[in-house]
């Protein structure tokens, strides 16, 4: 090999580093290891920069998965399609649908979003997005519901999906445990809001923040306890 070549076989340039990048390489990780086995060492080494260089964009690991969370749901506002909204049942639906795609195209992050958000533990996951939660509200609400029953459907709605979608990701090889280490690292400041909206600016969730505190969930299990029985009894009588 001549000098000239030995010289231009230079190795390729750094990919440009951004949160978006180091997101969306997390989340490839997490697809294929678990929530479990990703540190911010081991994604420096899979995009090529010092581990140190990724806290100029991400504070710790609790914001990079909260990243992850924010770009897993930031598709299903934008799913929610007017023509299939139109009737309350349809909009419903669309949600459901939606978030289950989620689990099933990521089962190993989905436990994630059936986490509680860490500035609103009073949002229940896995509709824990405060865009997609606000959205959520306030349709119901256009759509006839009380500010209770908005709420009420909200608390219901969330445990079906947490129900099923959280065992058919362990099916699919998620692991549900806690992650071990903290998620402070640095003492990062915890995230007040995905994607592009606050706390603050999300009207219906300021607005009905006292409905979505209250605890009814001994109400809620005999509720659904009593469907369940009723459907069976139905069942077996016909």
């Amino acid at each position: 090999m001549t000098e000239r070549g030995t010289k231009g076989a230079s190795k390729p340039p750094a990919p440009k580093l951004s949160r978006d990048l180091i997101v969306e390489t997390a989340l490839a990780q997490i697809d294929r290891s678990g929530a479990q086995g990703l540190s911010m060492r081991s994604l420096a080494q899979e995009i090529g920069v010092e581990a140190m260089s990724l806290y100029r964009y991400v504070h710790g690991k609790e914001d990079l998965l909260e990243g992850v969370v924010a770009l897993l749901m930031s598709d299903l506002t934008s799913s929610l399609d007017d023509e299939l909204s139109e009737h309350w049942q349809g909009f419903l639906q669309t949600v459901a649908h939606e978030v289950r795609r989620i689990a099933t195209d990521h089962p190993k992050a989905f436990p994630l979003v059936a986490t509680r958000h860490p500035a609103a533990p009073w949002l229940r996951p896995p509709l824990r997005s405060v865009e997609v939660v606000n959205t959520f509200l306030s349709s119901l609400i256009d759509h006839g519901f009380s500010d209770a029953q908005a709420v009420g459907a909200y608390r219901s709605f969330s445990s079906f999906l947490l129900g099923h979608l959280l065992l058919e990701s362990a099916i699919r090889g998620a692991e549900t445990g806690p992650v071990e280490e903290p998620l402070d690292e640095g003492n990062a400041a915890i995230p007040e809001k995905d994607g592009s909206l606050a706390l603050d600016d999300a009207s219906e969730i300021s607005r009905l923040r006292s409905l979505l505190s209250e605890d009814r969930s001994e109400e809620e299990f005999e509720v659904s306890l009593e469907v369940l029985l009723d459907r069976l009894s139905r069942e077996l009588s016909q």
